[in-house]
């Protein structure tokens, strides 16, 4: 079993960057694929990007390709999110994410067993 503990969030202006980091309690974390979903106010839970649990294989979010990198260290048990020109429409609650299905980068937010309780991130304009 993995726990997810998300860090990094913030108030950034547009156009500025963050990274999210995720630790992951437990000794498996590279048992595991990971992924970031984001929820705004009064919005649906968002699929953002994933990884497998070698890194070998990404997903992105179509609202993020080109502007956020996932990546992560299973040295360390750590997920990242780097996320550069942000813009007002990122603003949400970011969530990390643990999925049994390790070799599977994948957008869907039921074949992930494991979530974080979130770090906010608030982009001005």
């Amino acid at each position: 079993q993995v726990q997810p503990v998300e860090s990094g969030g913030g108030l950034v202006q547009a156009g500025g960057s963050l990274r999210l980091s995720c630790a992951a309690s437990g000794r498996t974390f590279n048992s595991y694929a990971m992924g970031w979903f984001r929820q705004a106010p009064g919005k649906e839970r968002e699929f953002i990007a994933a990884i497998s649990w070698s890194g070998g294989s990404t997903y992105y979010a179509d609202s993020v390709k080109g502007r956020f990198t996932i990546s992560r260290n299973n040295a360390n048990n750590t997920l990242y999110l780097q996320m550069n020109s942000l813009k007002p429409e990122d603003t949400a609650v970011y969530y990390c994410a643990a999925s049994v299905y390790a070799y599977s980068a994948s957008s869907l937010a039921n074949e992930y067993q494991y979530w974080g309780q979130g770090t906010q991130v608030t982009v001005s304009s």
